[in-house]
Formats: C-alpha cells, sequence, structure tokens
C-alpha cells in the first residue's frame, strides 16, 4: 500500500538561522510538520547545502501540500552538537543527516530502515554502504553521501623529477626522496593531526592488510600488520623528512589539501573534494589506487554520512514517504553531482559510471566495491575515533613508539567496547 506523500520547506543558513519559506501549495495549514537537522557540505554561501534541500523541498511540495518540512542547515563542525543537544533536551528533529546513528540507535531512539523505506528504495542501497547502517543485524542508518579515496600526485612535479606514481610503498618512499631532492615542500603529505587522524590511520592501516577490526568487528588496532605499518611510516618516510616541514601529528587534513592546491604537495590521500580544489587553483594532479605494501590492497577505504528518523513525534509514515523521494535517482544524482561525492545507491552510481560528465569521480567510484568503512555500528567508535585523533600522530614522531601506542589505543577501545556493550 503506498504511504500518503506529504511536502514543504523551511530552509536554514549554514549558520543556522531558521527562515521558514512559504508554506503550502494547497489551502489551510498542513497536517504535519517534519523538522530535519542536515550538514552543510557547501564551502561558501554560494553553494550552501541550504540551496540543494530548498530545492529538494519545493519539488515534494509541488505534489504533496499536507506536511511542511523545516530543514536546518549547520556546519560540519556544529551540527552532530546541534542533534545531541535537541536529543537530550527531550526533543529530537524528525529526521538528521550527520555523521553518525549508533549511540541513537543503540538507546532505542530511531525508527528501523524497514519500518520507513518502501521496497524498491531499500533494494538500491549498495549492499556494503546498507550493512555499516546495522546495529545488532537490524538497519536505523540510512547511508546518504559516500567517499573514498585514491592517491593524488602533483603532474608536475613528478614531471619535473622524471617519475611514475606509485603502486607499493617501496616506490611511494623512492618517489617522495626524489621529489624532496626537487625541493618539493611536502614530498608526501602525512595529515595525523587532530582534524581528521583517523581518516588517514585507516587508509594505511587497509593498505597494510589490516584495519581498526577484524571480520567479527573485534577491535585489532595494535596487529602485527598495523605495528609494521606505523614502523614503516616513522622509520622510511616521517624519519628521513619526506613529510615536509609540519609535524605529521600537527598536520591537519584541510591543511594537507590546502598545500597540495599550492602545489608545494607531492603525494597525499585525498576524497573527491580535493578535485574540485585542485581545479579551481589550477594543480595538474593524477591519482591511482593507494598504494599497498607489495601493490594495491584488497581493501580500500570508504566513508558514509548519515540519514535517521527518530521516534519521538512520530509521523512515522511522513518521514518515510518524504525520504522515499529525497532517495530518488535524480534526488540523489543532483545531491552527489553538486558537492563532488559517491551516490549511495546502485541506480545512481551506474548513471554516473556511464556519464561523461561525471568522469573526474570514476576513479573514486571504482574503488568503493572494495571500500571498508568505519566500524560506526559499534557505539564505541566515537571514543576510539576521538583517541585516535589524540595520539596516532606521537606513534610516528620523534622517539615515538608505534607498538606502544597502538597498544594504549587497543586497550582503551576494548575498554570503550565492553562499557558500550554493557
Amino acid at each position: 500500500m503506498q504511504r500518503r506523500a506529504t511536502g514543504v520547506i523551511a530552509a536554514v543558513s549554514a549558520l543556522g538561522l531558521t527562515a521558514v519559506l512559504a508554506g503550502c501549495s494547497g489551502t489551510g495549514s498542513p497536517d504535519v510538520t517534519l523538522r530535519l537537522v542536515a550538514a552543510d557540505y557547501g564551502d561558501s554561501a554560494a553553494n550552501s547545502s541550504q540551496k540543494y534541500w530548498d530545492r529538494l523541498a519545493k519539488d515534494y511540495q509541488a505534489k504533496h501540500p499536507d506536511v511542511r518540512v523545516e530543514v536546518s542547515v549547520y556546519p560540519w563542525t556544529d551540527v552532530d552538537r546541534k542533534v545531541k543537544e535537541m536529543v537530550d533536551a527531550g526533543d529530537p528533529p524528525d529526521m538528521a543527516q550527520i555523521g553518525a546513528y549508533a549511540d541513537y540507535a543503540a538507546r532505542g531512539l530511531l525508527y528501523k530502515v524497514d519500518d520507513l523505506l518502501s521496497i524498491p528504495v531499500q533494494a538500491d542501497f549498495l549492499g556494503q554502504l546498507s550493512e555499516a547502517g546495522q546495529v545488532q543485524h537490524v538497519q536505523y542508518g540510512i547511508p546518504f553521501a559516500a567517499s573514498t579515496r585514491v592517491l593524488f600526485y602533483n603532474k608536475t612535479l613528478f614531471d619535473k623529477a622524471h617519475l611514475t606514481p606509485p603502486t607499493t610503498w617501496a616506490q611511494l618512499a623512492f618517489d617522495a626522496e626524489a621529489l624532496k631532492a626537487e625541493g618539493v615542500t611536502y614530498p608526501y603529505a602525512l595529515p595525523l593531526g587532530p582534524e581528521e587522524a583517523q581518516a588517514e590511520t585507516m587508509a594505511w592501516m587497509l593498505s597494510g592488510g589490516s584495519g581498526y577490526t577484524d571480520d567479527l568487528g573485534t577491535y585489532t588496532i595494535n596487529s602485527p600488520q598495523n605495528a609494521e605499518t606505523f614502523t614503516w611510516l616513522k622509520d622510511e618516510l616521517v624519519g628521513k623528512g619526506l613529510t615536509g616541514p609540519v609535524p605529521p601529528a600537527k598536520l591537519n587534513r584541510a591543511d594537507a589539501f590546502a598545500a597540495f592546491a599550492r602545489g608545494e604537495v607531492g603525494m597525499l590521500n585525498g576524497h573527491p573534494t580535493l578535485v574540485q580544489l585542485a581545479e579551481k587553483k589550477g594543480v595538474k594532479f593524477g591519482t591511482v589506487p593507494v598504494p599497498g605494501r607489495n601493490g594495491t590492497p584488497k581493501s580500500t577505504m570508504g566513508v558514509t554520512d548519515w540519514m535517521m528518523a527518530f521516534k519521538k513525534h512520530g509521523h512515522k509514515e511522513q518521514i518515510g514517504d518524504f525520504l522515499d523521494f529525497v532517495y530518488s535517482e535524480k534526488n540523489v544524482l543532483d545531491f552527489s553531482r553538486t558537492y563532488d561525492l559517491l551516490p549511495v545507491t546502485t541506480s545512481a552510481s551506474d548513471a554516473m559510471s556511464s556519464a561523461e560528465q561525471d568522469k573526474k569521480l570514476w576513479p573514486f567510484l571504482e574503488e568503493l566495491p572494495l571500500a571498508r568503512l568505519y566500524p560506526v555500528g559499534k557505539t564505541s567508535w566515537a571514543q576510539v575515533s576521538a583517541d585516535v585523533k589524540k595520539r596516532i600522530g606521537q606513534a610516528v614522531g620523534p622517539g615515538g613508539d608505534p607498538t606502544g601506542i597502538l597498544n594504549q589505543l587497543q586497550v582503551a577501545a576494548s575498554e570503550a567496547d565492553s562499557g558500550a556493550a554493557g
């Protein structure tokens, strides 16, 4: 049976100041008002996510006048905190599009995806992304946008040093040595600073054949492979002065990307956003799969942001109907193309992989089937990620002890996991 459809909008600026637009297209007041809190993927007012939600909600409203959707858009630095404050105050939004869902799911606050979305929409999600949205084999998190990592390299600097892009760690170290000899500021940029160290860490763990967890979901931060990986980074890159003037523990991802866009970086791991940034600055670059210890690793890193729906105020039918519209192929493609991100559905991914206009995203799309995500289904992950951001840079610094740091992180992760389970 088809759900009643609904729709309208209240748009919000990236500063979070709600500005309710004109009401319904029909007569009288809407039957239901839904509140959505969403993250801003834009880098300026000109491309704020407010504009995306404005367009989407207006299209929805044209056919569904019985529901008002009030959208509040906040920067990534604020959005998770805003939702937490609303939840703690006992007044959660009906929907939230943020970075993590597991804690809310574990507390019984979210609708199951099965209770919201139509079967065709559920079936369209990429399998590994749907699985990552599960807590104890029940899906609560709805993937919203995805990205993968590839190795970016500066073609101008590589041509000057007569280099080819690396496929192994040994080749990466060789290239970095040659770039250093040419005076390149950051032969390889290694951002293990507090902004997003958990991402660079995971990329290197996977390239070394391990990860944060094993196939059963048990933390393996101090695995022998991870210890070997960070020992190699310390000895072969950082210790030889191949990672630039800023210590990795203090180098943030945004600063590394900005340096690449200035032409100061030979190589770094990057996601699709760096494509647009580098193109704007006129940097000639290429991309290849992230090198592994002995070649292309079996798994690469993927990241997904999440949509979720809170049960507090009801409106299950209206929420599900609106989300079915959000996840139509047209709307998923529109969002992905606007912000240089990867679609989370099979239909939109197939369309993007065959569209010439999306060619710059093809290397990232090719990595998605092999991507492993953060262990976001574990309620302990937020604490583990925070610990990694604080400590992992110490592992590769002067006098650092990679095995010791990884052991400390493992103990803390196991304790956090036990506490969450309890």
